[in-house]
């Protein structure tokens, strides 16, 4: 690891982070610096940068939807075109939330599957204020970590998709955000160092289309879903119109909803009532 020589300015950082391909070095540098305890800290945060670790993974943390999110090493680093897929569930839940038009208002279930940091579970119950929230992902790493930030928000459960959640949500999610991997694994090599070599390759390939753990969520979801809960994923735009056959194969009423500001796509399927 590098360390900067004294003295540590704010130029320093910024050149240190130029040399080594940073393209937005001043931002970088602002954020290492407001983060850092010491200029030690600060010094050996720029070496792990310049080393080709993602800026989330040096200083701790992301930001996401209005949080700070921890995410610590080998721990997929939420995408800000994923803020889109938050801002899409909680919409999705307006007849939930009104009580269905029944006039009381209940507490929504949101399953949070393949939840990373836990970031997209962390950020709709914000959102929401008021939820019952379950968040799984297979990775140990990522387990620990989303427990972390949905510390007295919600529950983490460790284990490979619906296996690991509890029998008694069956029937009962009124929405369930996956953000599944859709990266075709033949494309898995072309994708920038930072997610190649420093995120779980379980977080990044879906198999030789893309949509193998898609077509997993897929089948199991309808018998975990409310009559009118809704399955959210994320996917790519050429992916999309596979996406949304899978979708409807499963007997789900499928949709899809873009961001061309956040370049998002996601797919939604809504259990009939």
């Amino acid at each position: 690891m590098s360390v900067l020589p004294p003295p540590l300015s704010r130029s320093t950082i910024v050149t240190a982070l130029r040399s080594a391909g940073c393209v937005f070095a001043e931002d970088e540098a602002e954020l290492i610096l407001s983060t850092a305890a010491s200029p030690a800290e600060a010094a050996a945060m720029v070496g792990r940068r310049a080393e080709g670790l993602p800026l989330e993974h040096v200083l701790g943390w992301a930001g996401f939807h209005g949080l700070r999110v921890a995410v610590d090493p080998g721990v997929f680093v939420p995408r800000r075109r994923s803020e889109f897929l938050v801002d899409q569930a909680a919409a999705t839940l307006g007849d939930v939330w009104h009580g269905a038009g029944s006039g009381t208002a209940r507490t929504p279930v949101v399953v949070d599957l393949c939840c990373g940091s836990g970031a997209l579970g962390a950020a709709l119950a914000r959102v929401l204020g008021r939820v019952e929230l379950h968040a799984c992902d297979v990775e140990p790493a990522a387990v620990r970590c989303a427990r972390r930030n949905l510390d007295g928000v919600g529950q983490v459960h460790e284990g490979d998709l619906f296996a690991a959640l509890p029998a008694g949500l069956r029937g009962r999610i009124d929405v369930l955000l996956a953000n599944v991997p859709y990266v075709p694994t033949g494309d898995v090599a072309l994708l920038p160092a930072e997610a190649r070599d420093h995120e779980p390759l379980v977080a990044l390939d879906g198999g030789d289309d893309g949509l193998d753990v898609m077509r997993r969520v897929v089948a199991a979801a309808p018998g975990w879903l409310a009559p009118g809960g809704s399955l959210l994923m994320e996917t790519s735009e050429r992916q999309a119109e596979s996406a949304l056959a899978t979708v409807r194969g499963g007997g789900l009423d499928a949709r899809t909803a873009t961001s061309d500001e956040l370049w998002a796509t996601v797919v939604i399927g809504t259990r009939p009532r």
